[in-house]
């Protein structure tokens, strides 16, 4: 929620602008993410008072959890023996037992793989596919995609199996079990179709090509669920939506056309009615002041007084105002209150992601507090929460974060040198493992010495991921970091030094959009596999490194 009285962060100019109009959206996406659509692009939220009590009794656990649903099936035929000619093609499946063998295999396989599956994944159960009918059977099925089982059959087959608007994996034996005769041909013959460049084969590539080996095919359905629940995701925005830079319309834009987001769009009016009525409701207020209480006396929990002029280090060597305590603990009370809206907006609209757009300069006056640590509580428990509602970068933050399972650490970054950089918001979630959480000093907003924010001291040595989207939303760039240190700048509250994997001069060279987007983990390589499929350009510096 930085403000630097120029293009950058919320309240500034760099993020206003009207929204842009629907465009037409690629087959694939309107697919891919027709599940998750409910009405129109746009929303309007309904009256506080007719869904407050409906929507809180609704709520349960974050939304989003919908697994990948795929259908494993085997192709193969059967061909009969001929005297003195070439009778059959390459493949170890020559008889129906032989196929009944292999489907016990795969079967055996795919228990075996659930073992290590740490994502929402449904695996049909096995089915075959011998002709071009049966394969056009298979691919209407109610699934997100087909796991080909290449053993035999023609490329006909092939080709019904692989409906472009599915998430479809192709797996064959070269030593695991019997070789498969596309094992042989997928690139010449179902790829190229016996040409020199690649034709539109069901929105597949060599990378959806896996030979033998399952830890291959894990990573890439890990890949195909990130991407499924990106596609058509609702965001509700508070503020309206936005984006980072000169061209806020071309960042609205391209959310829809490249990732089919949808708006949920809630007024500052709207808002500030919905916090005068939870303040009016004595229940919930004991409450929220209960949760404030008990998040503070949490081990690990710090709260500062209010930064007043203090630099960073003399907040941190603790020579704060003690009188000022009182008031930090109203503003972490206010932002307990901002949980609960928060969550009745997301409920409402049926989401699991929200951001807040112009944070200080609008909420502010509203909320008496400002949503930093509100947005840092619902990443913690789950949703995704991002401030300055910046689309050139939040579609790589819910990429991420359904890939890697964890939150995701919106950030502004700094220029590179000597192999590392500097990267700081004041939003950042504690529980970055997906499981426990970070310590943390609760001390006023930097840039405006209000609110309540998190300076959370992430792990040293904790291995990163780093996405750069550009503004375009035609390439990202990412690399593999690690925490180098938790400084002590005067800066946005929770800052991390980070290393720099490859080459940290090109990275200064080919760094394009602003905000970066941050999770524990590498998940370099389905990120690239997703970005591939949904049309988006990828530079990974750390792929030479």
């Amino acid at each position: 929620m930085a403000t630097h009285g120029h293009q950058c962060g919320c309240g500034s100019s760099g993020c206003c602008g009207a929204q842009a109009p629907g465009v037409t959206r690629r087959q694939f996406m309107a697919s891919a993410g027709a599940a998750t659509l409910v009405g129109g692009a746009l929303y309007s939220a309904a009256s506080p008072s007719a869904t407050r009590a409906a929507t809180r009794s609704a709520r349960s656990n974050p939304q989003g959890n919908e697994p990948l649903r795929m259908q494993p099936v085997l192709v193969y035929d059967i061909t009969e023996y001929q005297e003195a000619t070439s009778w059959r093609p390459w493949g170890g499946l020559i008889t129906e037992e032989h196929a009944e063998e292999e489907r016990q295999r795969i079967n055996a396989e795919l228990e075996a793989m659930k073992a290590n599956v740490d994502f929402p994944l449904e695996l049909l159960p096995l089915t075959s596919a011998r002709n071009p009918d049966e394969a056009e059977n298979v691919a209407a099925g109610d699934h997100d995609g087909v796991i080909i089982y290449g053993a035999r059959g023609g490329t006909d087959t092939l080709l019904a199996l692989a409906a472009p608007e599915k998430l479809n994996v192709m797996f064959v034996r070269h030593r695991s079990g019997p070789a498969y005769l596309w094992y042989e041909i997928v690139h010449p013959r179902f790829l190229r179709r016996e040409s020199d460049e690649f034709q539109q084969t069901g929105n597949m590539n060599v990378e959806d090509v896996v030979v033998d080996d399952y830890g291959e095919l894990l990573w890439r359905l890990r890949g195909l669920q990130g991407l499924k629940k990106t596609y058509g995701k609702r965001v509700v925005c508070i503020g309206g939506a936005g984006g980072w830079g000169g061209n806020v319309d071309l960042a609205v834009d391209r959310a829809r056309e490249v990732w089919n987001m949808q708006f949920a769009d809630v007024s500052y009016e709207e808002l500030g009615e919905r916090i005068e009525e939870a303040l009016e409701d004595e229940e919930l207020v004991a409450r929220c002041k209960e949760e404030a209480q008990a998040y503070l006396d949490q081990p690990g929990v710090t709260l500062l007084p209010r930064q007043e002029k203090l630099t960073t280090a003399e907040l941190m060597a603790g020579r704060g105002s003690e009188e000022t305590l009182d008031e930090m603990r109203e503003f972490v009370e206010r932002a307990f209150v901002l949980v609960e809206i928060f969550k009745d907006l997301m409920a409402e609209h049926e989401t699991d992601v929200i951001t807040v757009r112009h944070c200080l300069g609008a909420i502010l006056p509203v909320s008496e507090t400002t949503a930093c640590l509100t947005l840092t509580i619902l990443n913690d428990e789950g949703y995704l929460a991002f401030c300055e509602s910046d689309f050139v970068v939040i579609p790589s933050g819910i990429l991420l974060h359904y890939i890697s399972g964890k939150p995701v650490f919106f950030c502004n970054p700094t220029f590179p040198h000597k192999n590392m950089t500097t990267v700081a918001h004041c939003s950042a979630p504690r529980r970055m493992d997906g499981e426990n959480l970070e310590p943390v000093y609760v001390r006023t907003h930097f840039e405006s010495d209000y609110g309540a924010a998190p300076k959370v001291e992430m792990a040293h040595g904790q291995t990163l991921t780093v996405l750069i989207p550009n503004f375009a939303e035609t390439r990202w760039v990412g690399f593999e970091s690690a925490i180098l240190e938790n400084p002590q700048l005067d800066i946005c509250t929770t800052q991390l030094d980070i290393s720099i994997k490859g080459d940290c001069a090109k990275l200064a060279e080919e760094m394009e959009g602003f905000h970066w987007m941050i999770s524990y983990g590498n998940y370099l390589r389905e990120t690239a596999y997703a970005l591939r499929k949904a049309g988006v350009g990828w530079l990974n510096l750390s792929e030479t490194a």
